[in-house]
């Protein structure tokens, strides 16, 4: 009698157990079939991603120098900070006489380009043209956030106590009658609907001028 107790007793674990085995590897299967989260926006100031975008360059051509530089507003980042979760960076190689543009996306999503570094198409460069005049890297000593600083303190404040969600991007490009390296601070999703825009110069930091 007490060898069929033990007997029955031996069975009903094993029946627990095989009863446990099948609700626990459905409930892993549920948790491995769930979606992975996205990842959270990266993002950054206009400074940092350049020099992403600068070694990507320089493994197209080793003379590569920029000629602009330019973010990119969307859903996941409007600016406001200095920061963008996309940044595009134009270099012009005399070497190879050509132009290539270098995209870096911090974000995953519908309106932003591939995570990372992603390279454009090469065209061919002419160095008088004056939309891509090159610049010496020495001269950006002033980031994207301080320059939107400097922004805010001459009208862009008040635009956006206004319009909180309208979003701001940024241009970095050399003024050759100036001889200057100027951060252009644009508030608006473009530049022929934008509410202000502020020069801002990108050595010094300091206000320069609204532009028309």
């Amino acid at each position: 009698m007490k060898k069929l107790v033990v007997v029955l007793a031996g069975l009903a674990i094993l029946a627990g157990c095989s009863s446990q085995g099948p609700s626990q590897s459905s409930e892993q299967k549920t948790q491995s079939a769930a979606p992975a989260a996205p990842p959270a926006p990266e993002l950054l100031s206009g400074r940092v991603a350049f020099q992403k975008l600068y070694v990507a360059a320089h493994g197209w051509a080793g003379d590569a120098k920029p000629y602009r530089l330019e973010s990119q507003p969307n859903k996941e980042s409007n600016g406001h900070d200095g920061k963008s979760g996309v940044w595009r960076g134009f270099f012009a190689s005399a070497m190879r006489r050509g132009i290539k543009p270098y995209i870096w996306s911090g974000i995953k999503a519908d309106d932003a380009p591939d995570l990372g570094v992603s390279p454009g198409t090469e065209d061919t460069y002419n160095p008088s043209n004056t939309t891509t005049q090159v610049f010496d890297i020495g001269f950006l000593k002033t980031d994207s956030d301080k320059a939107f600083e400097a922004a805010q303190k001459h009208g862009g404040e008040k635009i956006l106590a206004k319009n909180a969600d309208l979003p701001v991007f940024y241009v970095l490009d050399w003024q050759p009658r100036s001889n200057e390296l100027i951060w252009h601070v644009i508030y608006g999703a473009d530049m022929e609907s934008a509410k202000l825009k502020i020069s801002v110069d990108a050595s010094t930091g300091d206000f320069l001028r609204v532009e028309k």
